[in-house]
């Protein structure tokens, strides 16, 4: 693990002042979850977004470190896969490798990007980890693009696109499902493209608060068809308000209220194997905003998940 030394606010010495500043320094064995940074902005300046994903997960850490979180929920911290300049090819298979290793070792990897070119390297990881074997994948998307794109080389927009590649080449089926897909951010071609390959997806329309059942009966129902969970978490699925510090602002987006029930549901579930949050941008992000709302997403992913025997 990271010899990261997480600071935050101290109120006392006794668990019931518990912070998670205090659970990652104090972690030492055992298994929780494992936050992973990756340090990447290659994918978004390759899709020809506004870079600054690179700082992402430390400013998500410095927004987590002083949440409370009670003493049965373990986390820890296994630091960063650092993309350097254009490496993001040589970055992802870095981060299959971690996020294998964390797998192996019995722990829910929890990934802070970095641009949404992340998500092909946390699916390495899972491919990579033998926990696929004989079971069907599920990948479930909150995003307001399908980044299915077709390109030259690997960007910010293709990472699905390149995981159904890879799930064709396992003889697997592709079960992929978006919540939050902005019709006016995606060409007729990817809508195209999400139909032949048989894509699940809500509009952000209809992911309002005054639907959340519907959209919480969407991600049930997915659910139900897999026998392993992948979430991804697309920061710019959120209204602009609440998260400026994206690459792409929404035009609209699936309110917060929305995106932390699917978090809790989706955490509560034993399937979940993996999760990523991606896309903050702390360059353009206003009073630390996004990074909050980031933060409150992985506190939730993390306590919504069931309580350890013993505890």
């Amino acid at each position: 693990m990271s010899t990261r030394k997480w600071t935050g606010r101290e109120d006392g010495s006794g668990p019931e002042h518990r912070r998670w500043h205090h659970a990652v320094n104090e972690f030492s064995s055992g298994t929780g979850v494992s936050l992973i940074g990756f340090a990447s902005d290659a994918g978004v300046r390759r899709n020809g977004g506004r870079p600054g994903a690179r700082g992402g997960p430390d400013a998500i850490r410095q927004a987590l470190a002083s949440f409370a979180i009670r003493p049965e929920f373990a986390v820890s911290d296994a630091g960063d896969v650092v993309v350097e300049g254009d490496e993001l090819e040589a970055g992802q298979e870095n981060l299959g490798e971690l996020v294998a290793k964390q797998l192996s070792d019995g722990n829910l990897p929890l990934v802070l990007g970095g641009g949404h070119e992340t998500a092909y390297g946390s699916y390495l990881g899972l491919a990579r980890s033998g926990l696929l074997d004989g079971r069907r994948l599920g990948i479930l998307n909150l995003d307001a693009h399908f980044d299915l794109r077709t390109a030259d080389r690997p960007s910010s927009g293709t990472p699905f696109r390149q995981i159904a590649a890879r799930e064709a080449e396992r003889g697997a089926e592709f079960a992929y499902a978006v919540a939050g897909i902005s019709e006016p951010g995606n060409t007729a071609a990817l809508f195209e493209t999400a139909a032949g390959l048989n894509v699940r997806h809500l509009l952000d329309v209809d992911c309002q608060e005054r639907r959340l059942e519907p959209v919480l009966d969407f991600v049930r129902g997915f659910v139900a068809d897999v026998d392993a969970l992948y979430l991804s978490i697309d920061l710019d699925v959120l209204p602009a308000a609440q998260a400026p510090g994206v690459s792409a602002p929404a035009t609209l987006g699936v309110p917060a209220a929305v995106v932390l029930e699917v978090c809790r549901l989706v955490a509560s579930d034993p399937k979940l194997a993996l999760a990523d949050i991606t896309e903050l941008n702390p360059v353009y992000d206003a009073d630390h905003r996004t990074a909050r709302i980031a933060a409150r997403l992985a506190h939730t992913l993390v306590t919504s998940r069931p309580v350890p025997e013993g505890h």
